[in-house]
């Protein structure tokens, strides 16, 4: 516990010292200084944090408190299973991002950005998650959470002279403050019922007159910090406005606090055992609808950010698939579909942690090659960029859950978890998880077709646009803090069994199932670590013997002469990019079947005449629960504040009447309380 706190105080510290360089005249040997010690240090606390979390055993739970002197609450930070294992990606990324983004960052001029503000920011948003993880107390949690959702506005607000990235940034503010409104009420009626702040006291009331309140509360506010629809809409608008190390972070580990939140608020509303079984479907067909609508739009898309936001969307409603089985499995007495339900779940959790994270860094190399994400305009960067196309092929495999790499592990036992509903009581039961299976294994279908798109549109071919065609090739200095995550990809897969062997025992907690089912959901753990085991070994297998084939056919062709043709090389002399798939014509056969959700709006200009000009066909997919939601009730609201303007008029005698109004009406309510 104290190497997490000290990382905690470091952070803290290094923040002071940042805040302080933010203030002073902007030089170029200042930037520098800034750009490469800031985040050194903060690799240095991300370390001390990571060393934290496995200090002692992993089942043991330290906590570690201090008072403050405010009426309510005092700093209290504690360690269990779950706090550890949602702190991995925070750590971890926190400081690959933090390499990342300082080699990103290394040619930024003083006059045009203050990098001291920047990595100011971006510390307090990694102290801010570690501490909202961390804390044992409500008014600590809040705050943090405050910190959390603050900083990142400032950090998507980086290229502040682009007005799209300014609304983004905006549109994030207003999301995150809505959620946390839902938060604040959440712990509100927590307070009022327990009459303390302390986690642990909380836990221990019993608020059977507000739980379904509290249930909902709790969904929607940490849901619109993991972006669960339809409160995802800042996603796709923050995390292409951001610099591409933000977005990793706040993709990879962010929105993790999300599920957090959902999964510790049942140590207040009492265990999954004790559930009602309409909770887990809730939060079972919320979190189909999200990983539906999120990888359908991300299919529609035509920037690749974009599709990389949307695409965390989807992830996030895997994961939510996920607590919801895990509830009605806990709920209905089924160890097998509760401890594999949330065991897939904090297992993709990680997962997609590390595959986010290297795709958005991997983003932020090709634009930063070609000066634009456009993948219409793209193409052609595998034969430039090797090792970058390399590392998202890794990275898209992954996130399409193919073996032998991480993302296919989880998705896994999440499958497993929902194949189990044969075995429940009633046929509602059984129908409901079954379809629930089918509907992740379309899911899955499309993410596959998404990142073929994806990688095949950006690297494949030839290239698009004269940006493409003069790429400049990233050097390998910049590429080493992408290998991380690559790593992770790789290593989450052929070493499943051994990962899933750290997760499990926390699912089982989190699943709190009474002795006998607990015994039951252990035979479950060790017989999917077989199976994972099982595949890991075929995978590598099948890895060697590829890279086998390899070096083979280099010592075959070594000192021949290999020459390279046109793919349509094939007598038709006068072929362009033009006659490549497009993004748009890729996923046209979707279209037909899914446009509808998908948002597709389609634009054509068709040629006329016997002689026909130019003809163009234009498609786009605006985020219709913006448009169409949102964006109303934002107007309407600025609308009503516009109005009510009128009482802000600069008279100070009708302000010291309304202050005289008000304590009459606050005297008059008094009395009658």
């Amino acid at each position: 516990m104290s190497l997490f706190v000290l990382a905690i105080c470091l952070l803290g510290v290094l923040a002071v010292v940042l805040l302080a360089l933010a203030g002073l005249s902007p030089s170029q040997r200042l930037t520098r200084v800034v750009n490469l010690c800031g985040p050194a240090v903060i690799v240095i606390a991300c370390g001390l944090g990571l060393a934290g979390v496995f200090s002692g055993p992993w089942e043991l739970n330290l906590r570690f408190s201090l008072s403050w002197g405010l009426p309510l609450g005092e700093f209290s930070l504690g360690l269990d299973p779950l706090t550890r294992l949602f702190l991995l990606p925070v750590f971890g990324l926190g400081a690959v991002c933090a390499l990342s983004g300082s080699l990103s960052l290394r040619e930024t001029k003083a006059e045009e950005h203050n990098l001291a503000a920047h990595w100011f920011f971006y510390v307090l948003l990694v102290a801010g998650m570690a501490v909202v993880l961390a804390a044992r107390d409500a008014v600590l949690f809040l705050i943090a959470w405050e910190v959390m959702s603050l900083a990142p506005f400032f950090l998507i607000d980086f290229d502040d002279s682009d007005r799209k990235v300014r609304d983004a940034a905006w549109i994030y503010l207003v999301a995150a403050h809505l959620g946390a409104v839902l938060l604040i009420t959440y712990f509100a009626l927590l307070w009022q019922v327990g009459g303390s702040t302390d986690f642990a006291v909380l836990a221990a009331q019993e608020h059977s007159s507000y739980t379904t309140a509290l249930f909902v509360l709790g969904l929607l506010g940490f849901g619109a910090k993991a972006g669960l629809a339809p409160m995802h809409v800042w996603m796709p608008e923050a995390y292409p406005a951001a610099p591409n190390h933000v977005a990793g972070l706040q993709s990879g580990a962010m929105i993790n606090a999300g599920l957090y939140g959902i999964l510790r608020g049942f140590d207040f509303l009492g265990q999954p055992t004790d559930a009602p079984l309409w909770w887990g479907w809730c939060i079972l067909v919320a979190g189909l609808a999200t990983a539906l609508m999120g990888i359908l739009k991300a299919l529609a898309q035509s920037n690749l950010k974009r599709l990389l936001a949307y695409s965390s969307v989807e992830n996030v409603g895997i994961m939510l698939v996920g607590i919801g089985a895990g509830v009605l499995g806990a709920a209905g007495g089924h160890p097998w579909i509760a401890t594999l339900g949330f065991a897939g779940m904090l297992f993709h959790m990680l997962n997609h942690s590390a595959f986010k994270c290297l795709l958005f860094l991997c983003a932020g190399e090709v634009q930063q090659a070609t000066g634009t994400v456009a993948m219409n305009r793209l193409g052609g960067l595998q034969r430039r960029m090797p090792l970058l196309g390399g590392l998202f092929l890794l990275g898209a495999a992954s996130i399409a859950c193919l073996p032998p790499f991480n993302g296919f592990a989880g998705e896994f036992v999440l499958a497993l978890s929902l194949l189990d509903g044969a075995s429940l009581p009633t046929v509602e039961l059984q129908l409901g998880l079954l379809l629930a299976l089918v509907i992740l294994g379309l899911v899955s279908g499309l993410a596959l077709a998404a990142y073929t798109k994806a990688y095949g549109i950006t690297f494949l071919g030839n290239p698009r646009s004269d940006a493409a065609l003069h790429a400049r090739t990233p050097g390998r200095g910049t590429l080493w803090p992408l290998l991380f995550p690559a790593a992770a990809c790789v290593g989450g897969g052929l070493l499943a069994g051994r990962c899933f062997e750290l997760v499990a025992p926390t699912a089982q907690i989190a699943a709190h199932l009474p002795p006998l089912a607990e015994l039951s959901g252990a035979r479950a753990v060790a017989e999917v670590g077989h199976m994972l085991d099982i595949i890991a070994c075929i995978g590598g297998a099948v890895i060697l013997l590829t890279a086998g084939l390899l070096l083979l056919r280099a010592r075959l062709l070594h000192g021949r002469v290999v020459a390279r043709e046109e793919t349509w090389g094939c007598g038709y002399a006068y072929g362009t990019a033009r006659i490549q798939y497009t993004e748009a014509s890729y996923s046209e056969p979707l279209g037909r079947l899914f446009g509808a959700i998908m948002g597709l709006k389609i634009m054509e200009k068709p040629g006329e005449g016997l002689f026909p000009g130019r003809a163009s066909l234009t498609i786009s997919a605006p985020d219709r629960v913006r448009t169409s939601l949102f964006t109303p009730l934002f107007e309407a609201v600025e609308r009503l504040c516009n109005a009510l303007k009128i009482v802000q008029h600069g008279k100070i005698y009708l302000y010291i009447l309304y202050i005289l109004v008000t304590l009459v009406a606050l005297l008059i309510w008094g009395m009658h309380a």
